[in-house]
Formats: structure tokens, sequence, C-alpha cells
């Protein structure tokens, strides 16, 4: 990658914000609101007014306009907007590039990238959308019944369980990593409510091979960001913390949902080409991460994005993340890491902290590299954030300080 062509260390992240997060539908304020109150928060951490965002970035059709949020936040003008194409989350580190792309060209300076979700307002999002008409892909799969993201993804996990010997009680440690992390995290929507491995075998089946506890939360509640240039880092509140690479796009061939079976590496996550560019990017390899927010939509769509991206070889994820390998232990905790270990997910992930479509594992990601997560792997200086897995587009990001 040419070096003048690539973002690296040219755009920090300045601030995050939050709403709290509950289930699905338990949130009675708009959804705008939430969208204001999380872009209010991220400029506070980051110590700017708001009339300074001159940039807006979001992805997963976010029904949040930018003309109505920069008219409720005073904003007087703004130089750059962004949407992401494609549903779920694998556009968020795709909006986060989006946004430092335009900083780096000079449309923008302070640019905020956000998501909201308010599902008792506008329903369930992951609710078949299915009606009696569908084009492309789905066109091929609604009439037999596949309809939700579940069941499209339950085809490529049983593939991988097909080709590799992969097990459901591999995919239990992943639920089991996400919710031992959220234990130490109070914004979390399963603080306080650990679960087993036992737990997880015992969920009902929701789509065979993936059980209850497979599946990521359906949450309400929004995120934002504050992206900067690296030259604005002096003036801010808050750590920079730098982008050193973001990568989006998608490999040969692929889609969303079983229209995709065709492709002859139907069992990974779609990350290879994308997590390729992404390390050339920013000039850092696996070897060098120290910690990652890896996107659960479900857990066996985990340990295909750990292959992606070069963590262990392909169909070694199930044996990787056994024996703790992917939880990360405190000093209070008996017996030393796994070797090897990368700890993922650190403040409970989509399983177990909320599930903004991945917006806030790059919010926990800023905080692992600012020092101050609730469950902070010591000496963290990189963290990878994989959006996704599995639609088409999907991205990645790097950030480090």
């Amino acid at each position: 990658m040419d070096e003048e062509r690539s973002i690296r260390d040219k755009v920090c992240i300045a601030g995050i914000g939050q709403t709290e997060f509950t289930k699905y539908g338990t949130i009675t304020r708009p959804e705008f609101q939430l969208a204001i109150e999380a872009v209010l928060a991220a400029c506070d951490d980051a110590g700017i007014s708001p009339a300074l965002i001159d940039g807006f970035a979001s992805y997963s059709n976010d029904r949040n306009d930018p003309a109505r949020i920069a008219h409720a936040l005073g904003i007087p003008e703004f130089g750059f907007t962004s949407m992401t194409w494609g549903g779920g989350g694998g556009g968020g580190s795709a909006a986060v590039g989006n946004g430092a792309a335009a900083i780096a060209a000079g449309y923008a300076n302070y640019v905020v990238v956000y998501r909201a979700l308010a599902q008792g307002q506008f329903g369930r999002f992951g609710q078949s959308s299915a009606s009696g008409r569908m084009s492309g892909g789905f066109a091929w799969e609604t009439p037999y019944g596949i309809i939700a993201p579940v069941a499209w993804y339950a085809a490529q996990v049983r593939r991988h369980m097909y080709e590799f010997g992969t097990t459901s009680l591999q995919m239990g440690h992943v639920a089991v990593a996400s919710n031992k992390h959220a234990q130490h995290n109070p914004r979390a929507v399963m603080y306080a409510r650990p679960i087993t491995l036992e737990d997880h075998q015992n969920s009902r089946m929701i789509a065979d091979p993936l059980r209850l506890l497979d599946c990521c939360l359906e949450s309400d509640g929004a995120v934002a960001l504050i992206l900067a240039s690296a030259d604005r880092a002096g003036d801010l509140r808050q750590k920079p913390v730098y982008i050193a690479g973001a990568a989006q796009g998608s490999g040969h061939r692929q889609s969303i949902g079983m229209g995709a079976n065709y492709r002859e590496n139907y069992a990974t996550a779609n990350f290879t080409e994308v997590a390729r560019r992404l390390y050339r990017m920013a000039g850092i390899g696996p070897e060098e991460i120290d910690v990652a927010q890896v996107y659960e939509n479900f857990t066996g769509m985990v340990l295909m994005s750990l292959e992606d991206h070069g963590f262990c070889k392909r169909g070694e994820g199930g044996p990787f993340v056994e024996g703790g390998r992917i939880e990360h232990r405190t000093v209070a905790e008996p017996g030393a890491p796994h070797a090897g270990a990368l700890p993922i997910n650190t403040a409970g992930g989509n399983l177990a902290e909320g599930y903004i479509h991945g917006l806030q594992l790059i919010t926990e990601a800023v905080r692992q590299v600012r020092g101050t997560s609730t469950l902070q792997v010591e000496g963290a200086r990189t963290c990878l954030v994989a959006s996704g897995p599995g639609p088409s587009p999907l991205s990645d990001l790097i950030l480090h300080n």
C-alpha cells in the first residue's frame, strides 16, 4: 500500500459516547433522541462543541438523517456525509474508515460516526422482512423458509463443522468468554448474569446448529465516535487513539445468505481479502495484535473470523478458542494466561454487552488502547475490530496508541 495513499496515523478517534443498552423494544425514547444523546456524549468526551462537527458517517441504513442531526445540534454547516451499504454490522469499521478518509482529504475537520436502534419504535431488526416478492439472493432462499439471519449463517456454520470437525461445545467457548468479560462491565445487558458451557449446551436450538446462546443480543441504544485529524490531537480532552488502518470490501462472489453457497470458500467469514489489505495498510500483522473485538452475530462466525485474520489456520478456529485462549484473565484469577492468548470482546461484545450493530465494539477498542476498559488488557497498544462477519461488503479496523 502506497504510504501517501494510506490514512495510517493521519486521523485519531477523539471521543466516544453511548446511551444505555437494553433489550430490544424497552427504551421508550425516540431513536433520534438516542442518536443525539450518543453524539453529545462523544463530543463531551472529546472536549469539543457539537457545533464543530462538519461530517457524518454511518452504516446499515441508519434512519437518523445528518441534516436533522445538524439542525438539532446547531451545526452551522457540514461538508461530508457517508452511508455504507448493507444491513447488520458489516459497515461499522467502514464508517470509521470513510470518516477518516474524509478528514485526510480535507472534506471535514470533525466527523461523527454513529448508529442508533430503537426497535420498539421501528420493529425488530433481526426479524424477517420477507414479503410476497423478493429479489436478488433472497429470491433463492425465501421460498424455502430461509428468512432470517440465524438461518443464513447456520448453514455456513454447519459447513464449517462438516469440513473441519468443529463442535457446538467449541462455539460455546466463545459465548462463555464474552459473557465472562461482561461480568466486569456494569454497562452490559448481561452484567450479573453469568453463563457456563453447560448453560450454552442446554439452551434451546434456534436454527441447527445455532442455539440461543450462540446468537447475539437484540438491543436498543446508540453509539457515537468523534474523529479528528492527528494534528488536532493536542487540543483534545482525551488521549488520542490513532487509526492504523481501515479496510472494507469483499472477496469474489460473496453474498448475504445461502444464495452464496456456490462459492468455493463458503465456510469462511469473507474477511480474507479485507484482512490482507488491512494488515498491509497498517503495517501491523496478526502477531502484533494485543486484543481484538470480533463481531459475534453468531458464535460459529467468530471461529471463521479468527481464521480469516490469520490468528490460526483455516479450520482451526474451534481448537483455538478452547482452554481460555480468548478470555482475559485478571490478576486475581489463578493460573497463567493461555499460551498465544488473544483476549476478544473484552466488554462482552454483541453476545453480552449489547448489540448496536457492532459500533460498541469500536468504543471498547478505544478504551483498550486508552487503557480505560473495565477489563483492561495490560500494556495493550493495538486492537483489531472485525466488523461483520459474513455479509458483503464488510470491514476491518486497527487502532493503536
